[in-house]
């Protein structure tokens, strides 16, 4: 099969409903490296490059509570940082570039995904999000 590794997608096909960030950035744990109390960060095995995760919230109002929070890897040299709050919002909007999933099986036996990015920022105003938001205030 020519499909291997992880799989690249786009931010509007994992999250067409946008993500909210609902965690802190933290780095990643290397169980195999770390031991004896001292922590050793995970390195993504194909770029080398260090490894964060911060949990988002799915906007999709379809899902089950239990399936609204996900982990998202961001590979990255140094600790991304989240993009400022917007006023009046409880919690951080945020999208990413350079997406990938890799499906594996978890230990339910259930088909899941890890997310990994590249680059994480605020939302970018698209033209349906404006001509959304200037219907919503031509009707008020």
């Amino acid at each position: 099969m020519a499909l291997q590794g992880p799989i690249p997608v786009t931010f509007a096909m994992v999250f067409p409903h946008g993500c909210y960030i609902v965690g802190e950035v933290e780095p990643v744990k290397d169980f195999d490296a770390s031991s004896n109390g001292r922590f050793v960060q995970a390195r993504d095995k194909q770029t080398a490059e260090l490894v964060w995760q911060v949990a988002v919230m799915d906007g999709d109002p379809t899902l089950k509570p239990a399936q609204k929070t996900v982990a998202v890897k961001i590979l990255a040299p140094v600790q991304p940082v989240p993009p400022q709050p917007m006023p009046g919002l409880p919690f951080t909007p945020v999208e990413f570039d350079g997406m990938s999933v890799t499906p594996y099986v978890n230990g339910n036996g259930r088909l899941a995904y890890s997310i990994k990015v590249r680059e994480m920022h605020a939302p970018r105003q698209t033209t349906q999000t404006a001509h959304t938001a200037k219907a919503g205030k031509d009707a008020a």
